[in-house]
């Protein structure tokens, strides 16, 4: 037996072993949320590559219910802020307060300062209170005044987005989306789960209390196992020429060409290729596949994507463009 052979069983026995936590946090968040598992597993992933997720779907989809479900399963610090059209960068990052026995100016930390931060519609805010919230997404750290402080770890965002067409929404900055390792629609659930959460949630008893399964100590040391994961250069360049065929779209497909005006930047073959990874620790798997780019590919790349005014115009949505590239790009 080959010594890359020894160290790839190796490896898939340590995920094995380390990724066990991932079916307890699944099973308990499951006795609140009826369906919803790919937002689950979404979730969980963010986790696992320090992600930031938007979540985009129109209101009661238990978009919330699942963030907070999340941080009492690992016993995390979480935190709601309510993005309105009125808020301002200090109700979100916090301020200073003169402190006048001390003659000095003290530090009252906003909401920021926790693990998960959901950030409820945020569409809905100004271009200040943005500007404030992507420093923290970005560089994990506020500053008030003359001082930096260090958020918390973890740390993730977690936004909710209506539809950008309902009224009193703001277009995202291009720069802002950017920085989010996803973005998950959230849709109805079906018939038969709509049963189940009649069943559950159509009374006026509290919904069943969730236990912590798991701990942030397991969440770091999966995180230190996904770099070891291992994906071939044929899966590698196949990462590269998806995002490539965002930006040189007529190699591929001439039709194309006139729909899409800026393809994804290079944070998104980082971020592709970094959830490959998560996807396949999730599944015990030492190694990429092409099928986990392909999973992965449409909530990497449909935020990425800027529109041109023919697509707009014709109501040809982003999605449909990398299904398009999808069919295209070659497969290794």
């Amino acid at each position: 037996m080959s010594e890359t052979n020894t160290d790839t069983q190796k490896l898939s026995t340590e995920i094995a072993e380390s990724s066990r936590w991932i079916a307890d946090v699944r099973q308990e968040m499951s006795r609140v949320l009826i369906g919803q598992h790919q937002l689950v597993d979404r979730l969980l992933l963010g986790l696992l590559c320090n992600g930031h997720i938007l979540l985009e779907g129109l209101p009661g989809l238990a978009k919330t219910l699942a963030v907070n479900t999340l941080a009492s399963c690992f016993q995390l610090q979480f935190s709601r802020i309510q993005f309105t059209p009125d808020l301002l960068p200090a109700d979100l990052l916090g301020t200073l307060i003169y402190n006048q026995q001390a003659q000095q100016f003290d530090p009252k930390l906003g909401p920021i300062f926790a693990n998960l931060v959901l950030a409820d519609e945020v569409n809905r805010s100004p271009a200040k209170v943005q500007a404030a919230l992507l420093e923290a997404m970005q560089e994990r750290q506020v500053t008030l005044g003359d001082t930096t402080y260090p958020l918390p770890q973890p740390f993730l965002v977690l936004a909710t987005q209506n539809p950008i067409d309902q009224e009193g929404t703001y277009t995202l900055p291009e720069a802002q989306l950017d920085r989010f390792l996803l973005k998950v629609l959230v849709d109805y659930p079906s018939k038969e789960e709509e049963m189940k959460v009649l069943d559950l949630m159509a009374n006026t008893a509290k919904p069943p209390a969730v236990s912590a399964v798991a701990h942030p100590d397991q969440l770091a040391a999966s995180r230190a196992l996904l770099d070891n994961i291992y994906i071939d250069p044929a899966v590698r360049e196949y990462i590269v020429d998806l995002v490539h065929a965002t930006r040189s779209p007529g190699k591929y497909d001439q039709g194309l060409t006139p729909l899409i005006r800026a393809g994804a930047s290079p944070r998104a073959t980082i971020n592709l290729a970094l959830t490959a990874r998560a996807n396949a620790f999730m599944n015990s798997r030492a190694y990429v596949t092409p099928q986990d780019v392909k999973t992965l590919a449409p909530e990497v790349l449909r935020h990425r994507i800027l529109l041109s005014y023919e697509a707009e115009a014709e109501n040809i949505s982003t999605d449909t463009l990398v299904t398009r590239l999808l069919s295209k790009v070659p497969v290794p």
